[in-house]
């Protein structure tokens, strides 16, 4: 199950979420939550990746390649907002625990 986590850009200000954990939203939907997330270059190459491994296995291989990408989503997306200048915004407890399970390390 997903965690969120806010995140706030150390230049400008914006408040975004973060998210670490199981996306079930992306297991239902596919790439389409990249795309709601403004995401448009993971969407777009995960949705072209998803389609032609569906058309090489019959359907099969796509159902796999979004189970995985359940798992890989939220950590990609919001260690792609810290390398763009976020920070995690939480309270102390909430951004160590969020740093521990993204593999970064926790300022702000």
């Amino acid at each position: 199950m997903a965690i969120r986590i806010a995140l706030k850009h150390k230049e400008t200000g914006i408040i975004k979420d973060g998210f670490y954990g199981f996306s079930w939203t992306t297991l239902f939907f596919g790439f389409f939550p990249a795309l709601f997330r403004g995401d448009f270059i993971t969407f777009i190459g995960g949705f072209v990746i998803y389609v032609i491994i569906a058309m090489m296995t019959f359907g099969i291989g796509a159902f796999f390649v979004g189970f995985i990408w359940a798992f890989m989503y939220n950590k990609y997306y919001t260690c792609k907002l810290i390398e763009r200048g976020y920070v995690l915004a939480g309270s102390d407890a909430d951004n160590a625990l969020a740093a521990s399970r993204l593999g970064v390390v926790a300022v702000g």
